[in-house]
């Protein structure tokens, strides 16, 4: 026998790393969900920094983009004139990313002026050295507070004095000189205003297939824009009239109680009086008479 047969055979075995199939995947895949989140939080943050006026004039624009043909420009110019505020640079002082500036002054001396009305309201109405004024007589029945929209004034009906006659759009004597006297106080600030009228629960015989709560609210509302005007506020000044018939009651728990009854008057802010306007689709330059119009009609 050789020797050759008495040596050993060896046998090498290869072991592959454990999980080798994975590789780097679950990298690329936790790169990919990582680069996803940045983009998402990035569009929130762009979101949140632009104005309502940009946003609605994006969407238009994305909407129709043949309007930059017809709007008889290309590029930037023609998108200037479809996003308002906008342009080359959609953080102009338009919008809120720098709102820091004279906007947001503004904002601040329209909510001290409103603050300021409400105080004044609020000391003809205890003032004892004025008996001849119709605010004092009716301080039970006017409720003063700031809301979102600005500075609410309301006027309820009490069982034994209500503004108009029942089932009626015609206005009590009395009624006619607060608000007169309203009239006078609103003409101090150049604020626009809101009317809405509303009544209690109480339904005509005749339902709502005929007339109802719906009309009568309107026609008192409108009645109260009539006296307002005839008492010296500026027909310009009055932005929206609305009737809510008896679906916004004051007392929620008594929907039958007189102080249901009433005409809500708002003072509006800037942003209330922009958004109102942007509702109705008109654009800042057109006239409140023509909005408060287009809110009766129902257009």
């Amino acid at each position: 026998m050789s020797d050759d047969s008495q040596r050993p055979i060896v046998v090498k075995r290869v072991k592959k790393g454990g999980h080798g199939h994975h590789g780097g995947a679950w990298k690329i895949a936790y790169a990919d969900f990582v680069t996803a989140m940045m983009a998402f939080f990035l569009l929130m943050w762009l979101l949140g920094s632009v104005s309502k006026g940009n946003l609605k004039g994006i969407s238009d624009y994305f909407n129709n983009p043949l309007k930059v043909s017809s709007s008889g420009g290309e590029g930037a110019g023609a998108a200037e004139s479809l996003i308002k505020g906008g342009g080359k640079d959609l953080t102009q002082d338009a919008g809120q990313m720098k709102k820091g500036g004279a906007e947001e002054t503004e904002i601040a001396h329209d909510r001290k002026r409103l603050s300021e009305l409400k105080r004044k309201f609020e000391a003809i109405m205890n003032d004892k050295a004025r008996d001849n004024t119709r605010l004092k007589e009716f301080k039970s029945q006017l409720r003063l507070d700031m809301v979102a929209e600005g500075l609410r004034i309301q006027i309820v009906d009490a069982q034994s004095r209500p503004m108009f006659k029942s089932g009626s759009s015609e206005m009590e004597s009395y009624a006619k000189d607060v608000l007169h006297e309203i009239a006078q106080l609103l003409n101090e600030v150049p604020n626009t205003v809101s009317l809405s009228g509303h009544t209690d629960a109480q339904q005509f015989a005749s339902g709502l297939r005929g007339f109802s709560n719906w009309e009568l609210s309107a026609d008192r509302a409108n009645a109260s824009r009539r006296e307002l005007v005839f008492g010296g506020l500026g027909e310009d000044k009055v932005l929206r009239v609305n009737g809510f018939a008896s679906e916004i009651p004051l007392d929620t728990k008594n929907i039958y109680n007189p102080v249901n009854r009433r005409i809500s008057i708002v003072v509006l802010n800037k942003d209330a009086e922009q958004d109102i306007r942007d509702q109705a689709g008109t654009g800042d330059n057109t006239p409140a008479s023509a909005v408060a119009q287009a809110a009766v009609s129902g257009h």
